[in-house]
C-alpha cells in the first residue's frame, strides 16, 4: 500500500508549479499538507502569528516577484482569519491559492459540531475571493488545485480558495507523474480586430493625448513608456504607480488630479484619456466627481469596466501589455500629431503639481526626498494606510518599477506590516521599507516577531501620532474638532524592539530623518525607526479634508461673531 498521501500531493503540486514559499500556521486539520512540505524539502514554510497575517504576505510576496501566493490555514476560524487578505488580494488583482482544511466528508454541512465546522465556509471564501473549490474525493484532488492555480492566474487575477477535507488529506493516493502536476499559464486575452481599428483610429486623430494607467497595466510598462516617447502625457492610479518609472518627464505618476490644480488643467487640455487596466476608482477621484476627458477609452480584460465610474467613447477588451503592442505594431513610425505645447504643458504640470504638493505638508514637506536619497533604487516601498503615505507616500514618492509599490488597495488600515514582511520574505535580493502609522503597526504587531524569526530584510517606519490622524482630520471637518475613539494608548516602541531583539532608531527633529532611515537601511535584518510626530509637529490636513475643514470653520464665523 502506497504512503503517498493526498496531503503530499498538495505539496508536489506547489512545488512543480514554482512557489518556492507557503505562508501559515498548522493545524490539526492541515497536518498531512504540512508534512507534505516537510518531505519534499524544497517549500520554506513561513509559519507566521495569524492567519491574518500569512494571507497579507502571501499578497506582499506575490505583488514583489510576480509569482502566485500562496497561504495554508485551518478549518472555520482559521479560514475567516483569513479573509481580510483574501480581501485586498482581490482588490489587488493578486493571483493567490488559499488552502484550508475542512471536516471530514461525513461531518460536512450536518451541524454535528466536529473541531472547527461552521456552516457554509465554501460560501463565505466563495463571496470574499474569486472562487472556491471543495475536494470531494482523492482522486480530483489533482484536478481541483489545477483548476484553481489556473483560475488565480487568469486576468483579472484574484484570490482563490480549496477546501481539503482531513480525511480527504489522509487518504492513500497514487503519486502523480512530474508532468501532470504543470499548470499551463493562461492564454492573454486578445483584443478584437474591429476595437483595435477604432482604437487606433482614436489614438490617430489626438492631438493631446494622455494615459490613466491602472494595476491591470502590469506588465504593459515597456509599450507605456513607447507611447509616451510618442507624446502621451501619463498618469497612474495609486495601485499603478511606478508601472513606468517617475524618472520619465511625461509620466506625473500617481499626481492623478483631486487637489492639484495643474493636473486638473490637463484633463481640461486633453483631447483622449487612454485608460489602461483601471478601474478609476472613487478613492482617487473624489467619488467620480473629478472632470475629467469625455473622450475616455478603456482597455481592460475585464468586461466589466466598460462604463464603470466613467462612461467611455471606445472599450477594448483585452490584455494590456497585448493590446498596446499590437497598437504600436499598427501605428509603426507614423503616431499622433500631437501638439509640442502639450508635451511642454505635461512636464510643467508635473514639476507644478510635486512642488505644490510639498507646500501642503508642512514640517514633513522634505520626507520624501530625504528618504528616496537615501533608499537603494531597487527597494521595496511597502505601506499602510496611514498620514504619510496618503500624501507624500502615495503622490511624490518616486517609483521605478510597479514591483516596488506595496500597500493595502482595499485602503484596509493595519496590514502594511504584513505586506511588507511578506514582500521582503520574497525578495532577498533587495531592501524592503516600510511605512505604516503606530495605529496600523499595532494591528498586527504579533507579526514582528515573524519577521525577526524569518530574518526578513526590512526597515519599519513607524511615524507615531499617538493614535488615528486621519480620523482626527475628519473630526476637525465633521465634528467640530470632537475627538473621540481615535487616540490610542500604546507600548513604548524602542522597548518593543528591544523586546523583539532588533535594532531600533528614533527621530525627533525632521531634519535627521533621512539620515536616521540611512542607519537601518545600511543594517541586516529587521530594523525600526519611530518617527515622534508629536515633537516633530502636527501633520497638516490633505484634500479634501483641508477644503471640509476650511469651510466648517468658515460656516462658524457668524455664530462665533454673535
Amino acid at each position: 500500500m502506497s504512503n503517498y498521501l493526498v496531503g503530499h500531493l498538495v505539496a508536489d503540486f506547489l512545488k512543480h508549479n514554482g512557489a518556492d514559499t507557503v505562508f501559515g500556521i498548522i493545524s490539526v486539520h492541515n497536518i498531512p499538507i504540512m508534512d507534505g512540505i516537510t518531505l519534499g524539502n524544497s517549500i520554506r514554510m513561513v509559519m507566521t502569528r495569524g492567519e491574518t497575517g500569512a494571507s497579507h504576505m502571501a499578497d506582499g510576496l506575490a505583488r514583489a516577484t510576480g509569482k502566485v501566493g500562496v497561504l495554508v490555514s485551518s478549518t472555520g476560524p482559521g479560514a475567516s482569519n483569513a479573509v481580510p487578505g483574501l480581501v485586498e488580494a482581490r482588490f489587488a488583482g493578486t493571483p493567490l491559492l488559499h488552502i484550508t482544511g475542512q471536516s471530514a466528508v461525513d461531518h460536512i454541512g450536518r451541524g454535528t459540531g466536529a473541531v472547527h465546522d461552521v456552516p457554509d465556509q465554501l460560501g463565505m471564501l466563495a463571496s470574499v475571493g474569486k472562487a472556491a473549490y471543495r475536494v470531494r474525493s482523492p482522486g480530483e484532488a489533482l484536478d481541483v488545485l489545477k483548476q484553481a492555480w489556473a483560475e488565480a492566474l487568469t486576468a483579472p487575477a484574484g484570490p482563490v480558495s480549496v477546501e481539503i477535507p482531513i480525511d480527504v488529506q489522509r487518504a492513500r493516493i497514487g503519486r502523480p507523474a512530474d508532468q501532470d502536476f504543470i499548470v499551463a499559464p493562461p492564454a492573454p486575452r486578445e483584443p478584437d480586430e474591429p476595437a483595435l481599428a477604432q482604437l487606433e483610429q482614436k489614438v490617430r486623430a489626438a492631438k493631446r493625448p494622455m494615459i490613466w494607467a491602472g494595476g491591470g497595466a502590469r506588465g504593459a510598462g515597456k509599450e507605456l513608456a513607447a507611447l509616451l516617447a510618442m507624446g502621451f502625457g501619463m498618469v497612474t492610479s495609486w495601485n499603478g504607480h511606478g508601472v513606468v518609472s517617475d524618472d520619465n518627464p511625461s509620466n506625473l505618476g500617481a499626481l492623478n488630479g483631486p487637489g492639484s490644480p495643474a493636473v486638473e488643467g490637463l484633463y481640461e487640455q486633453a483631447d483622449l484619456l487612454l485608460v489602461v487596466g483601471s478601474r478609476i476608482r472613487g478613492h482617487e477621484t473624489l467619488d467620480h466627481k473629478l472632470k475629467l476627458p469625455a473622450n475616455l477609452v478603456r482597455i481592460d480584460v475585464d468586461p466589466a469596466a466598460e462604463g464603470r465610474g466613467y462612461p467611455g467613447s471606445l472599450f477594448v477588451r483585452g490584455d494590456a501589455a497585448v493590446t498596446l503592442k499590437r497598437l504600436l505594431a499598427r501605428l509603426g513610425d507614423d503616431g499622433p500629431k500631437v501638439d509640442p505645447g502639450f508635451s511642454h504643458a505635461v512636464r510643467s504640470a508635473k514639476n507644478q503639481a510635486i512642488n505644490d504638493f510639498r507646500q501642503t505638508l508642512g514640517p514633513y514637506e522634505s520626507f520624501a526626498s530625504q528618504l528616496r536619497a537615501v533608499m537603494p533604487q531597487s527597494a521595496i516601498f511597502a505601506r499602510d494606510v496611514t498620514l504619510s503615505n496618503s500624501t507624500w507616500g502615495h503622490r511624490i514618492f518616486p517609483l521605478h518599477e510597479q514591483s516596488q509599490n506595496i500597500y493595502p488597495v482595499g485602503a484596509g488600515i493595519g496590514q502594511g506590516l504584513s505586506l511588507g514582511i511578506g514582500a521582503a520574505i520574497g525578495r532577498k535580493d533587495c531592501k524592503t521599507v516600510l511605512l505604516t502609522g503606530d495605529g496600523g503597526f499595532f494591528f498586527n504587531m504579533t507579526e514582528l516577531w515573524t519577521a525577526v524569526q524569518e530574518r526578513a530584510d526590512i526597515v519599519m517606519i513607524v511615524m507615531n501620532d499617538g493614535g488615528y490622524g486621519v480620523i482626527k482630520h475628519m473630526q476637525d471637518a465633521m465634528c467640530q474638532g470632537r475627538y473621540a475613539h481615535s487616540s490610542l494608548l500604546a507600548p513604548d516602541l524602542m522597548g518593543l524592539a528591544e523586546l523583539a531583539g532588533i535594532p531600533a532608531w528614533r527621530v525627533d527633529r525632521a531634519e535627521d530623518f533621512g539620515s536616521t532611515v540611512a542607519k537601518a537601511i545600511a543594517t541586516q535584518g529587521p530594523t525600526l525607526v519611530e518617527v515622534d510626530m508629536n515633537r516633530i509637529g502636527p501633520f497638516p490636513p490633505y484634500f479634501p479634508y483641508s477644503a471640509m475643514i476650511d469651510a466648517a470653520r468658515a460656516a462658524s464665523q457668524p455664530a462665533a461673531a454673535a
